[in-house]
Formats: C-alpha cells, structure tokens, sequence
C-alpha cells in the first residue's frame, strides 16, 4: 500500500471513529464536500490540506500512518465515564495520562507517590483506558479530549462541578478573556457559528499536540468553554411571560 493510500485509510478510520460525514470535515476546514471526497479518492491533497485534516480530527500524521484498528477511543462506555467521576484519583490521571504525561511528571507535580499511582494506574488499565505495562510504560488508549456522552456521568459532572468553578474566577489574568454575545440569528447564522466553533475546538486540539512537544516548564494549564444554543435569560423570560409582541405594537413599529 502506498503511503498516500495509507494516509487516506487512517483519515477514513478516524472520520468513522468520530462519526464525522466528508461534509461536516469539509465545513470545518472550509472546503466544499466534493473537494473532499476528490481528495480522498485520488489521494493527492497538499500538505497544508493534509496539515488541516489532522487539525480537525486531532491526530498527527504519524498517528493516521498507524493500523486502524489502533485509532483512539473518542467515546467512553456509560460504565467508564461512572468509573472516572467516581474518584477523583482516577479522573486526574486518566486527564494527564491522555494529554501524555509521563508517569515521572505525575509523581513530581501531584501529592501520588509511585505505588500509589501504580495502583491508580492498574484501575484505568482495567477499564481498557490505557494499556498500563508495570512499572512506568503507558500506552493511551483514549484519545485528548474523548467526547461525552449526551446527559452522561462525565456531562452530569462537569456541569455541577467544574462549569461552577470555571465561571467562578475573575477572568483577569495575563491571557485570560471572557466574552459573552446574544442576539437573535436565522437558523443558517446558527449553522455557521457551530462550524466556527468546531473550527475553533480544533484549533486548540492542534495546538496542544504541537505544544506538547515543549518542555512542561514551557506551557500553561489553560481551558476554554465553548457553547452555543437557544436560550433566554430566566428573568427576561419572566418579565416577557412567554407572550408574543402585542400586533398592535408590531404594527405601530413598522409604521415609524
């Protein structure tokens, strides 16, 4: 198999794995759906268009020229995500671990000493997260930021616990910004907005693998929220009592 054939195959697994269509890959990196399935079909896409696929699908091209039966989870089991917000100890390394910390960095930076984390680690490797080979050999078996499942343990988590908390700071630190907007939008608007949040998640995904490479003492912890949906401020509900405008007023302000 060629090594452009092979790189088209890894894209096709990972597109299936994240139950992403050619036209929602297409949207996301700004092409037309036909230019994508052109590509892949022929095989002959420019390195920047190749650099753009791995962006959106959060792998390096060293990680599409892998089998595909080794692409990464991208979803976890109801019994899993349980596992996870069941101890934090488990939560924070199953974090660390897929965002590939070594098992030294761990024991330096957190209160786990290297039996302990043996043993934290053996759990994970039960759930089929990681493949754990004892002492220290770390394999993730889970991709950076697997999804969640919809009103899932994880979801149901992260909204009581950790929404709270993010919200909670003061946004007013070197690099720290916090914007909200609404407004009323069509439903093509909405449309595009999602894609450039999914372009935006991205974004982020590419940067953290690149980064990653860098020296710890070189990068930041950071995260972002991004959300969109059809919502109202619970006291402009009250105030407008789920009541459409008066005709009458519609009338007189299409009159000015």
């Amino acid at each position: 198999m060629s090594g452009a054939s092979v790189l088209v195959a890894g894209i096709k697994s990972r597109l299936r794995a994240h139950g992403m269509k050619y036209r929602e890959l297409a949207a996301r990196i700004g092409v037309s759906e036909p230019t994508i399935k052109r590509d892949l079909a022929r095989g002959n896409f420019s390195l920047r268009r190749l650099d753009e696929i791995c962006r959106v699908l959060g792998v390096s091209v060293a990680d599409l020229a892998q089998p595909p039966e080794s692409a990464p989870l991208t979803q976890l089991t109801e019994q899993q995500e349980h596992a996870l917000v069941a101890d934090p100890r488990v939560l924070l390394v199953t974090y660390l671990v897929t965002n590939d910390w070594k098992f030294s960095e761990i024991v330096t930076a957190f209160e786990l000493d290297p039996s302990e984390l043996v043993d934290v680690l053996l759990k994970i490797d039960k759930l089929r997260i990681i493949d754990f080979r004892p002492p220290t050999r770390i394999r993730k078996l889970a991709s950076r930021n697997f999804g969640w499942r919809k009103d899932g343990p994880v979801q149901e988590y992260f909204l009581r616990r950790v929404v709270p908390e993010f919200f909670a700071g003061r946004f007013d630190g070197a690099g720290d910004e916090l914007r909200f907007v609404g407004g009323t939008l069509s439903a093509g608007s909405m449309l595009r907005l999602q894609v450039s949040l999914q372009r935006l998640a991205g974004e982020f995904e590419h940067l953290a693998q690149q980064d990653a490479r860098l020296p710890r003492d070189k990068r930041k912890r950071c995260a972002a929220i991004l959300g969109l949906r059809l919502w109202e401020f619970s006291e402009f509900a009250k105030l407008r009592g789920g009541r459409p405008p008066r005709r009458d007023a519609v009338q007189r302000k299409g009159m000015r």
